[in-house]
């Protein structure tokens, strides 16, 4: 047997998808990740039934636009031959599995603790055991940061092991705001319930999630959202990646000491990030994006609104990046530093913006289109060296572009009212992956559903998850004094990650 191979949102029978002996499972994925340059894995995870645990991976290819499915049924006590010594970007993917399960993989290199979730399998463990790395050396010493941090930066622990100032290893130990949002949307019946959960998995990435949640609810009600209220969420998706992208690169001016770029690209955030709260009264966008329909469609009025925002903002944007990026000073401190190679972000699976900064072309808009992104062939833009530099300078390029798509999206707009109907019951015994370009990266969500239609699994995958191992490679060989710059050039989730 082979995958079933599934479009991103498209509602297949769960009894569809094969079930591989494990050895079988093993070699289908690693031969798919071998010979398919363009394959990576959006989402692995284990699911109990019947005493078992049913293991499912999910492959995109980005070159066929089709996400490959299989799965394998193994006893809990059961150690398996580990994918992660031939496939490095399926390491944590095993972790969590062994962590959630007790499964064992044998030949992992590191198999630890991810977020020390309140249902793992060996509830001995505490967050202060974490077997860090360590080497023993006179002429080496370690450095601890966190997990509480100055501001209003979320928990996690930074573990360094340095020569004098520099760096050679950094160990990053996250799980602090681990919320049981996954069982939460199991417990929750209430759809609206579902939609705040899903919109509150990441408080920057609102728009993104919910609009995963979004698309993935209404594949299983066999809802088709109409050709307006796609372009609403496309607009209020790039919005987001705007006003963020642009808050980022205040966050990088500060880490170099730069003030004025600090507060230019402060001062431009908030306009844009404001805008939400004219659309629909919260200026994160919670409550705009709602499963089946909309209670805040977007108007002329609205429409007119963004465009003079924009123009203000635009030109005050350009002549402060174009300074920045002139600055000697600035490029001293954010050129070379922080590198990931590409073949380095590749091959532990990076995604989003950060993989792109490596030129790691990886972009759900353009590979695994949805909605009004059908319409278009987006073209994602790429960096070479995966230095700060390109992690900054990926934004500033994003952030015109999707200025560029959002003034298309304006010209095309219907903006007649637009009637809602009420949603279908959720499809019995059916599995849907939905994939979305959050402004971080690739968001997964996944859902099976039981014999009455029921949530029977919920599986979430923020962009961070991907992206953690890319910032403590980036630091290696960088002075310590580079760590916060390198941190706010990735600009990664706390609470997505832990969930």
């Amino acid at each position: 047997m082979d995958f079933i191979s599934i479009k991103n949102n498209q509602c297949i029978r769960f009894g569809e998808i094969p079930v591989l002996p494990y050895a079988d499972f093993y070699s289908l994925i690693d031969n798919k990740l071998t010979t398919a340059p363009d394959a990576h894995c959006v989402a692995y995870y284990g699911v109990p039934m019947d005493g078992k645990i049913r293991l499912i991976c999910c492959l995109a290819d980005d070159a066929t636009h089709l996400i490959d499915v299989a799965s394998a049924v193994v006893e809990p006590t059961a150690v398996l031959e580990s994918l992660t010594p031939k496939h490095l970007d399926l390491q944590l993917f095993e972790r969590e599995i062994h962590e959630n399960f007790g499964v064992g993989f044998s030949g992992h290199p590191w198999l630890k603790p991810v977020r020390y979730p309140h249902n793992a399998t060996d509830r001995s463990l505490k967050m202060q055991d974490y077997p860090f790395y360590q080497i023993d050396s006179e002429e080496l010493h370690e450095v601890g940061v966190g997990p509480i941090h100055a501001g209003i930066i979320e928990p996690g622990h930074f573990r360094f092991i340095c020569n004098g100032e520099q760096i050679l290893h950094l160990e990053i130990q996250l799980g602090y705001q681990h919320r049981g949002v996954e069982t939460l949307f199991l417990q929750k019946n209430n759809l609206l319930q579902r939609a705040t959960l899903a919109e509150n998995i990441a408080g920057d990435t609102v728009i993104g999630h919910s609009t995963a949640f979004a698309n993935l609810w209404e594949s299983l009600c066999g809802f088709e959202p109409s050709r307006q209220l796609q372009i609403e969420r496309a607009f209020a998706l790039e919005n987001e990646r705007i006003a963020i992208h642009t808050g980022d690169l205040s966050g990088i001016c500060t880490d170099i000491a730069y003030q004025l770029g600090n507060s230019v690209f402060g001062r431009l955030r908030t306009p844009v990030i404001n805008y939400f709260q004219r659309w629909e009264g919260n200026r994160f966008a919670k409550g705009l994006i709602r499963p089946g329909k909309t209670n805040f469609h977007f108007t002329k009025e609205l429409a007119q609104q963004w465009i003079e925002m924009i123009s203000a903002y635009q030109p005050d944007f350009v002549e402060m990046a174009n300074q920045t990026f002139d600055l000697p000073s600035v490029l001293s401190r954010i050129e070379r530093t922080g590198i990931v190679e590409p073949e380095t972000a590749r091959k532990i699976g990076m995604v989003g913006m950060a993989a792109r900064a490596s030129n790691v072309s990886r972009d759900v808009r353009s590979s695994h289109p949805w909605g009004y992104y059908n319409e278009i062939q987006y073209q994602p833009v790429t960096e070479p060296v995966g230095d700060v530099y390109c992690r900054a300078r990926i934004r500033h390029d994003e952030i015109l572009k999707s200025i560029d798509l959002m003034k298309q999206m304006i010209d095309t707009m219907d903006y007649t009212a637009q009637p809602s109907a009420p949603l279908a019951n959720a499809a019995a015994d059916s599995f849907v992956v939905s994939l979305v370009e959050g402004w971080r990266g690739e968001i997964c969500h996944c859902a099976i559903t039981d014999a009455q239609g029921n949530l029977l699994h919920y599986k979430i995958k923020d962009p961070s998850f991907h992206n953690w191992l890319g910032l403590a490679l980036a630091v290696r060989n960088n002075e310590i004094s580079d760590f916060p710059i390198c941190n706010k050039s990735f600009d990664l989730s706390y609470s997505g990650h832990d969930l």
